[in-house]
């Protein structure tokens, strides 16, 4: 392949590749979901990454909670609608990431880079193990 085709074909991947990323945050920024309680004292609404972004509340049933079981409610509910969040968003991921890694553990942050990377770290020449001062047994 000539040197001009290669350019042009990396340039055209790299569109390719920009405008898939595009498209992901686009989506990622309408993922929303909503959950009410088993009573229906409160539905909670939550979007992106799991930031609350409504309360209501479809009956007067919580007029008759104590505080406590109301804040309960409210929070197991939240906690509910972000599942959904984190799931829906595990999903548009999923396809775009290499085989292996694990889309809800990454939008869950529970996956860091080095969870994918060897324990014993990247292999270095001798050379570049003199230059750092590193043990030369050592791979």
């Amino acid at each position: 392949m000539a040197f001009d085709d290669r350019i042009e074909t990396l340039l055209a991947e790299y569109e390719r590749q920009r405008n898939s990323v595009k498209e992901l945050q686009e989506r990622m920024s309408k993922v929303k979901a909503s959950a009410t309680s088993p009573r229906r004292e409160v539905t909670v609404t939550v979007g992106q990454n799991g930031v609350l972004t409504d309360i209501s509340f479809p009956t007067g049933a919580y007029r008759r909670m104590p505080p406590a079981e109301l804040q309960a409610t409210i929070m197991q509910t939240f906690a509910e609608a972000k599942e959904q969040v984190m799931e829906q968003a595990a999903e548009l991921l999923a396809p775009l990431l290499p085989a292996g890694m694990n889309a809800a553990k990454m939008v869950r942050g529970e996956a860091g880079v080095d969870m994918y990377l060897p324990p014993e770290g990247p292999r270095m020449s001798q050379g570049v193990r003199e230059l750092l001062g590193l043990d030369a047994d050592r791979p």
